[in-house]
């Protein structure tokens, strides 16, 4: 059972555009509260209004722009205290699962997570963490669906859609995505063996280290600024 959660094949179009405007968003070419041209970011783009409209809704979806009828899109104002208190929520959002994947995953889901696992593995080796971002996003909901929990599935999908754009910036601080992947590798010989509070405890920690990275994101941006 291969769950194809997170894209796999080459990114449509819109897809890097959401990509570019959450970069831009994130390193202030955007403010908080600026609107986002539709027109003219399909001229820069290349491209119609289509793919500037699709990126807007995924872009929504992670809560970094709000959709507004009649006025437009606008870039979310959220504090980095709100972000942060997501992040606390998210780490024991997945400890839960990592806990029970534990006890209910079968040996062909652990396998399926070993092979998962791997790719995030192979990205790491080459130093490609859009690659490693995008497989990392499979590895976490593949957890989330081996808890057996449809509920606490979704909930935990809903809140990572939320934090995508932030756990992809802390990526690019230096060592970091090492230390992620040595993380993931304990992560799945804890699911495997069939250790549960082992498992919470290192799910928890690993997104608790990515609430941390981001502050020092923002600090160093705070800085430069």
């Amino acid at each position: 059972m291969r769950l194809d959660i997170e894209p796999t094949e080459p990114r449509s179009r819109s897809d890097q555009i959401a990509q570019i405007l959450e970069d831009q968003i994130l390193t202030g070419r955007f403010s908080p509260g600026t609107r986002l041209d539709e027109a003219s970011l399909a001229e820069e783009h290349n491209v119609s209004r289509t793919p500037i409209r699709e990126a807007f809704h995924r872009l929504a979806q992670s809560g970094l722009v709000v959709q507004q009828p009649r006025r437009g899109v606008f870039v979310r104002i959220s504090s980095p205290v709100e972000i942060l208190e997501m992040f606390e929520v998210m780490a024991e959002l997945e400890a839960v699962c990592g806990r029970l994947a534990a006890k209910r995953a079968t040996e062909a889901a652990i396998k399926e997570l070993r092979e998962v696992n791997a790719e995030c593995h192979a990205a790491c080796d080459t130093g490609d963490i859009d690659r490693y971002y995008l497989k990392n996003g499979v590895f976490h909901h593949l957890i989330y669906a081996l808890s057996g929990n449809r509920f606490l599935e979704q909930e935990a999908s809903r809140l990572h859609r939320r934090l995508k754009p932030y756990r992809r910036m802390q990526l690019f601080l230096r060592g970091r995505l090492q230390q992620s992947m040595d993380e993931h590798e304990a992560i799945v010989e804890a699911i495997s063996a069939g250790t549960p509070e082992r498992a919470a405890e290192l799910l928890r920690d690993h997104v608790a280290v990515q609430g941390e990275k981001f502050h020092h994101v923002m600090s160093h941006l705070e800085q430069q600024g």
